[in-house]
């Protein structure tokens, strides 16, 4: 499993811990379910350290119930 540095991670939640894990959280859940990958080359197959890199990488983006409709 690739290690995650938090340092990294967290500016693309916009510093929070709860947004980086919903993200990821979701993320994964699509992953998961067959949705196509966002990155080449993923150092893993787990869906979660995938989900993970897809973030620090700046690929996925936290959006707010309000933006979806």
């Amino acid at each position: 499993m690739a290690y995650q540095p938090l340092e990294r991670l967290l500016p693309q939640a916009g510093n929070s811990i709860y947004k980086l894990i919903i993200m990821s959280a979701q993320r994964s859940l699509e992953l998961a379910e067959g949705m196509p990958k966002l990155i080449e080359n993923p150092s893993s197959d787990k869906p979660t350290t995938i989900a993970l890199e897809e973030v620090m990488k700046g690929k996925v983006k936290l959006v707010k119930e309000k933006e979806k409709k």
